[in-house]
C-alpha cells in the first residue's frame, strides 16, 4: 500500500538566526528518507542526523518482512505452526495495527502481505480478474487470525501462508520515534520524512512554521495547498499513477484487504495529526473507504484533519484547515 503522491517541504529561510539547518537524504526501509534538523551548530545537527538514521535502521531490523532474520519474518515463517516471542515494541506496534483494522472494519489490515498479486498496474492487464479469483486472492488475509498473547509477548498467525507486514505504517512509526528521540536530546526543531510519512516539530531558524506543500496529483509539478505546521505529522496516500480502467471505472493500486478489490473514487488522501503512524493508517484506510465513508470516519478523531482529492479532481478538506475552495484539474 505504498504512497505515490508525496507532500513536500517548503523552506522559506535557512540561516537567519544563530541556529543552522542541516538536511540529509538517504535510503532506509527500502525508501527515500529526508532528515532535516535545526541545531545550534552544524556538528550537533550532523551527529543527530546520524542518530536518527541509526534509530530507523534499528526499527527496520525488527519489523522488516523481507529481512529473514527480523522478528516479523520469524512470525511469518512460523504461520500456522507456533507463536513467536517478539520484543514488546514489535508486540505493541502489532496491537495498534490490529486496533486500526478493527476501527476501519478491515479497510486497513497488516496481514495484506499474504494477498495474491492478481492486479497488475503496469499496463499488462486486459480484463478484470474473475470474482472467484479475487475472492481467493485474500483467503490468507484477515487480522482476526492474528493471535496476540500479551503475557508472553507472542504473535501467532493461525493460518499457514499468512503474513504480516507493516509497510508504510512502520515508516510512520519510525518517523514518530525519531521525533521523540530528537526532542529528548534537545533538538527543538526538525522534520523526519520517511517516503512521505512526515513528523514535524519546532520552527525554521527564522522562527516561522514549517510549510508543507500538498502536491496536485493531476499536475505533479504544482502545489494544490500549503499548510503551516509547528508540531505534528502529515501523510499522503495516493494512486494517481498506478491504476487500471475497466468499463469506464478507475481502479487504484491500493487494494481493499477485506474484499480484494482495488480502491475507487479517490486519487489522493492527506491526513494531518499528532502521529505519523496513525495518520498513515488513516490515509490508507480512507483511500479504501471512499469519500463519504472516509469523511465520516475521520470525524471521530478531532485531532486529525484531511484533504481528499477525488478521481474527477474535486477537493474536500477539514473545515479546521481553513482552505479556500480548491480544484485539482
Amino acid at each position: 500500500m505504498k504512497k505515490l503522491i508525496l507532500p513536500v517541504i517548503i523552506l522559506l529561510s535557512l540561516n537567519v538566526s544563530s541556529q543552522v539547518l542541516r538536511k540529509r537524504t538517504i535510503m532506509l526501509m527500502g525508501s527515500r528518507w529526508d532528515i532535516t534538523l535545526v541545531a545550534n551548530d552544524s556538528t550537533l545537527a550532523t551527529q543527530n542526523i546520524d542518530t536518527v538514521i541509526a534509530e530507523v535502521s534499528r526499527i527496520e531490523y525488527l519489523i522488516s518482512d523481507w529481512k529473514p532474520e527480523s522478528q516479523v519474518s520469524q512470525v511469518n515463517q512460523n504461520a500456522g505452526i507456533r507463536p513467536v516471542q517478539v520484543d514488546r515494541e514489535v508486540f505493541e506496534l502489532t496491537r495498534r495495527a490490529i486496533h486500526l483494522s478493527r476501527i476501519t472494519s478491515g479497510a486497513f489490515d497488516i496481514s495484506f502481505a499474504a494477498m495474491d498479486r492478481i492486479w497488475k498496474f503496469d499496463g499488462s492487464m486486459t480484463a478484470m480478474p474473475t470474482p472467484e479469483t479475487i475472492k481467493k486472492s485474500v483467503e490468507k488475509v484477515g487480522y482476526k487470525n492474528i493471535i496476540l498473547d500479551s503475557a508472553n509477548s507472542t504473535i501467532f498467525l493461525k493460518l499457514k501462508g499468512m503474513k504480516i507486514a507493516f509497510g508504510a505504517l512502520g515508516e510512520g512509526y519510525a518517523a514518530d520515534r525519531s521525533r521523540e528521540l530528537m526532542l529528548k536530546k534537545g533538538i527543538q526543531a526538525g522534520i523526519v520524512n520517511g517516503s512521505g510519512d512526515m513528523s514535524v516539530w519546532g520552527q525554521q531558524p527564522d522562527g516561522s512554521d514549517w510549510n508543507i506543500g500538498i502536491t496536485n496529483p493531476m499536475k505533479e509539478d504544482t502545489i494544490i495547498a500549503v499548510v503551516p505546521l509547528h508540531q505534528g505529522s502529515v501523510v499522503t496516500s495516493g494512486s494517481y499513477e498506478k491504476f487500471v480502467v475497466f468499463n469506464g471505472k478507475r481502479y487504484a493500486h491500493i487494494i481493499n484487504p477485506a474484499t480484494g478489490y482495488p480502491a475507487t473514487g479517490l486519487c489522493s488522501v492527506t491526513v494531518f495529526g499528532p502521529s505519523a503512524e496513525q495518520a498513515n493508517g488513516f490515509s490508507t484506510s480512507m483511500m479504501v473507504l471512499g469519500k463519504d465513508a472516509a469523511t465520516q470516519f475521520i470525524k471521530k478523531f478531532p485531532d486529525y484533519t484531511y484533504i481528499l482529492i477525488t478521481d474527477n479532481g474535486q477537493v474536500f478538506s477539514s473545515p479546521k484547515l481553513h482552505l479556500k475552495k480548491l480544484q485539482a484539474m
